[in-house]
């Protein structure tokens, strides 16, 4: 069985030269040693290769590395694409629908722009907690602000919990993401991205988001895109039903772009899925599905729709760094 690196990437982006210098994002100039240091160590494969040996048991190169961009930024264009095209490595990347076809930003973007542009994470609390007491005044079924705190304020020693935020900015996300109900959190999300960011979410759409001819450009030079949903929900809390409407409903857009129907590959929005979301996606013709599990991924049939990845944050960002411990446990298995 062949095994392969997939790393996912989000922004890579100068994000000091931006008007949001707190998003969370891999400057261009260490994605350019990322790619000097993966060169050192490993073998890019391209999305038939990586299928290939899932499907034909082919046997990939030792320590062969896959590379994965997820939410269609226009970042990919202009600052991964021209080092993609110029080094000859293909890359994969997945498209959320609504967002390119219609302008319509994201919760997930709304909430990192939030959280980029408030003054500390303990006011923009206040600010939500504000905001539902009023909406709480106006009949909306909420539990109390204290219930909420409680429930979702997670101690950053627990392990699934790991991550790069703190346990307040961990609230928040919980809180905006998952917690609310639907139209409670669009009144909430919408009102914070007003107030912090801009009223004027078609044009910051327009300069976040890939266009079509970005795409239609980076597919007549090799690279692949994949499924990410239409509107990028957390798709296991959709029926059966739901799930295959996104995931159609997508399909159909993609094939602009050369995605061929009956061979595709997802990657489950926020990393969530369930069995009846990896029997949509294999019984409409996926080929391959991505988590945000962490961990090497083992090329088989039965790993093929819930295959793990690495973060850009677990790759070293210095061409000339020693192998990290992902990098040695590739390494070590070949040895």
């Amino acid at each position: 069985m062949s095994t392969c690196t997939v790393i996912s990437y989000h922004y890579v982006r100068e994000v000091f030269e931006t008007r949001f210098p707190n998003i969370k994002a891999l400057n261009i100039s260490s994605f350019k040693e990322q790619i000097a240091y993966m060169k050192r160590f490993y073998t890019f494969v391209t999305v038939c290769d990586f299928l290939d040996s899932i499907y034909n048991k082919t046997k990939l190169p030792n320590n062969s590395i896959l590379l994965t961009f997820d939410d269609g930024y226009a970042d990919h264009y202009t600052n991964v694409f021209p080092v993609l095209d110029a080094e000859g490595i293909q890359g994969c990347f997945f498209l959320p629908v609504n967002a390119i076809k219609n302008g319509k930003i994201l919760d997930v973007n709304k909430i990192h722009f939030i959280l980029a542009s408030a003054k500390s994470p303990n006011q923009l609390k206040l600010d939500i907690f504000d905001i539902l007491d009023r909406l709480r005044s106006e009949g909306h079924l909420i539990d109390s602000n204290d219930d909420l705190y409680r429930e979702l304020l997670v101690d950053k020693k627990d392990t699934k919990y790991l991550s790069f935020d703190t346990a307040e900015v961990i609230f928040v996300k919980q809180l905006l993401q998952r917690k609310l109900e639907p139209c409670v959190r669009s009144n909430v999300v919408d009102e914070l991205f007003s107030r912090y960011v801009t009223d004027d979410q078609l044009s910051f759409s327009r300069d976040l988001y890939l266009s079509e001819d970005q795409i239609h450009m980076m597919v007549r030079h090799g690279m692949i895109v994949g499924n990410h949903s239409y509107d990028h929900h957390w798709m296991n809390t959709l029926s059966e039903l739901e799930q295959k409407k996104q995931i159609e409903l997508s399909n159909e857009f993609l094939q602009k772009f050369g995605m061929n129907p009956d061979n595709w590959l997802m990657c489950y929005p926020y990393g969530a899925y369930d069995t009846s979301l990896q029997n949509v996606c294999s019984e409409n013709g996926c080929s391959a599905a991505f988590t945000t599990e962490v961990g090497i991924a083992e090329l088989d049939r039965e790993n093929a729709m819930a295959l793990p990845r690495l973060d850009t944050m677990h790759m070293p960002i210095c061409s000339e760094d020693n192998p990290n411990s992902y990098t040695k446990k590739i390494l070590d298995s070949h040895c």
